[in-house]
C-alpha cells in the first residue's frame, strides 16, 4: 500500500504562508457579524452616532490588544510615511463606515453587503496601479465575478 498524503496547512493554498487565508476567513466572518449587528443596532439611531459608538469600541479594543501584547514601544519605529499612510487609511476607513452605516439604515443588508464587496474589484485595480502587483487570471476572474454579482444585486 502506498502512503496517503495527509492534509497539511503548510501546503494549502499557498506554500509560502498559510496564515493569510485563515486571517482573511476570520475577517470575513467577523465582517458579516459586523454588518448583521449594525443593521439590527441602527433601528431609530442616527448612522453617524452609530459609527462613532462603534469606533470608540474599536479604539478601546485595539489599544487593549496593543498594550496586552506589549507592542506600544514599536510606535517609536514608525516613519513619517508609516504615519501618513496609516492616518490616510484611518480617514478612508471612517468614511467607508459612515457611508456603509447610511446604506445599511436605508437598504437591505444582503444588498448593501454585496455592493460593498465591489471594494474587492477596486482594490485589485488600485493594487495594480499604485503597488505594481501582478494581475493574474485568478484575480481577473475573481474580480469580474464580484462585479457581476454586485450588478445582479443592483439591477
Amino acid at each position: 500500500m502506498g502512503r496517503r498524503k495527509s492534509f497539511c496547512l503548510n501546503t494549502f493554498p499557498n506554500k509560502k504562508n498559510t496564515m493569510w487565508w485563515i486571517y482573511a476567513l476570520l475577517s470575513a466572518f467577523f465582517a458579516s457579524l459586523t454588518a448583521l449587528f449594525a443593521k439590527k443596532g441602527l433601528k431609530g439611531v442616527n448612522p453617524d452616532l452609530a459609527t462613532a459608538i462603534r469606533t470608540v469600541v474599536i479604539v478601546f479594543l485595539s489599544w487593549a490588544i496593543v498594550f496586552f501584547k506589549g507592542n506600544f514601544s514599536a510606535a517609536n519605529t514608525l516613519t513619517k510615511q508609516n504615519w501618513l499612510f496609516l492616518l490616510l487609511s484611518g480617514v478612508a476607513t471612517g468614511l467607508s463606515w459612515i457611508f456603509y452605516f447610511r446604506a445599511l439604515q436605508v437598504g437591505k443588508l444582503s444588498e448593501v453587503a454585496t455592493v460593498d464587496k465591489l471594494s474587492l474589484a477596486l482594490t485589485i485595480l488600485l493594487a495594480l496601479i499604485f503597488l505594481g502587483e501582478p494581475l493574474t487570471w485568478k484575480t481577473i476572474i475573481g474580480g469580474a465575478l464580484v462585479i457581476t454579482g454586485s450588478l445582479v444585486v443592483i439591477l
